[in-house]
């Protein structure tokens, strides 16, 4: 190639660049790039609700141009709990960098821990310090802190007012359960009203949310399901008394509709609401959280009472909530670090409780008094708190749920008995068995 034609060639790449760089800066879409070329971008999972919504808008409006959040929503409406635990295992097995910051229910951190930073390094002890222990127990995983809790859960019973007044002695009924009525007068309520509509509703499809009832009527005869030391205590008296009562609440006393064994959160908002249920098992995120289902009139008559427990025994409500994690594939950790300490500020709490119902894990919120003064069910909860218990914390906690809410829900359908529930349960479990569901 002779020196004329290098030189055409080597002016027409430069025209080339200059007009494809002109192009670029002159275009909207050139313009907004390099006006937000330092704008960093955070992907977060979770089942992102209007609280959630507001607080990352509060966020994204504080450090606009610097930080944006954005959601990918694994709504509770549209998968189970289990659902997302498997969606969010799968993506983060890619190693993808697509999501910086995600959700997991408390008893998941050791299954996620993996895929999780350290965050000692990022959290300093104060902040620790300030947020409640009994939300911060499931956040450590041999001495690592890997979790935050975003909020903190806890179960109970909602009941149907205007259907107790039609009583004679409503007064003295609401005062029994108001102090956590036995399972035994429960049953004898059940049999005094005599109504078709179903008297209690609860979770109990084969999944985690039949974990948590056995896990309470357990814990309500001092035994735990697994120990630290991964012993089994499944196939035991307390077990076999556990899942009786649950059997027989079904098939034996008809307190609870044969529908149950089908129903997960959602599924059974809807059936109490079509049906006008007496009593609702729930949990305490319920408690300001606008159902679908609900007619105003209906809301405006549930009150939240403790669950019933065994007699001669205490109560006991198990612990559940939602803890964040950071991915170890995401490359902004710095921005997430602030996008975490600005969820678990006073002011983010306050409005996630306000407007969706979810308590709090700042330990100052629980010692306002304007704040308590405010919203008189926080002492409830915190009196609760005193009778929490959480479900084992162990890294193969998962595969025991899912064995173990497998022969429970077959048991409540009536296909095997409580014998051979516990039996097969406990056998599959000690034998590290996948239950493919």
């Amino acid at each position: 190639m002779n020196l004329e034609k290098i030189f055409y060639v080597v002016i027409s790449t430069i025209l080339v660049i200059v007009l494809v760089l002109i192009s670029y800066l002159f275009t909207p879409f050139g313009i907004e790039n390099n006006s937000n070329r330092n704008l960093v971008t955070i992907y977060y999972v979770d089942h992102i609700s209007t609280a959630h919504q507001k607080v990352i808008d509060i966020f994204n409006k504080k450090y606009a141009g610097q930080i944006k959040v954005e959601t990918i929503n694994l709504s509770f409406e549209k998968f189970s709990t289990n659902e997302r635990k498997e969606l969010l295992a799968r993506y983060l097995r890619s190693k993808s960098s697509r999501i910086d910051i995600f959700s997991v229910d408390q008893i998941w951190v050791p299954r996620f821990a993996r895929w999780g930073v350290p965050l000692q390094n990022y959290l300093d002890s104060n902040f620790v310090s300030s947020l409640i222990p009994n939300a911060m127990q499931t956040c450590y995983l041999h001495d690592t802190l890997l979790a935050v809790p975003l909020y903190i859960d806890i179960a109970v019973m909602f009941y149907r007012d205007d259907l107790l007044k039609k009583l004679p002695d409503y007064n003295s009924i609401v005062i029994e359960l108001n102090k956590s009525i036995t399972w035994e007068n429960f049953i004898k309520l059940h049999q005094r009203i005599n109504s078709q509509n179903p008297f209690y509703t609860f979770q109990a499809d084969d999944y985690e949310g039949l974990l948590c009832t056995f896990t309470e009527l357990m814990s309500d005869q001092n035994k735990s399901i697994v120990d630290k030391e991964g012993n089994i205590f499944i196939n035991t008296p307390e077990g076999k008394k556990s899942l009786q009562l649950l059997v027989d609440l079904i098939h034996k006393y008809e307190v609870s509709p044969k529908e149950v064994t089908y129903l997960k959160e959602n599924e059974s908002f809807r059936f109490f609401a079509e049906h006008n249920g007496y009593f609702l098992r729930s949990w305490s995120s319920m408690f300001d959280d606008k159902v679908e289902y609900f007619t105003d009139e209906m809301q405006k008559n549930l009150k939240m009472i403790p669950l019933p427990h065994f007699e001669n025994s205490k109560p006991v409500s198990v612990y559940g909530g939602w803890n964040l994690m950071i991915s170890k594939f995401s490359g902004k950790i710095p921005e997430v670090i602030k996008f975490v300490k600005f969820l678990m500020s006073e002011e983010s709490q306050k409005i996630m409780f306000e407007e969706g119902g979810y308590l709090p894990t700042k330990v100052s919120l629980y010692n306002d008094s304007a704040f308590t003064s405010k919203h008189n069910e926080i002492i409830f909860f915190k009196n609760l708190f005193k009778t929490g218990v959480h479900r084992p914390f162990m890294e193969g906690y998962t595969n025991v749920s899912d064995v173990l809410s497998y022969y429970l829900n077959s048991s409540l359908k009536g296909e095997i008995s409580v014998e051979d529930a516990l039996s097969y349960a406990e056998k599959k479990i000690l034998e590290k068995s996948i239950m493919v569901k």
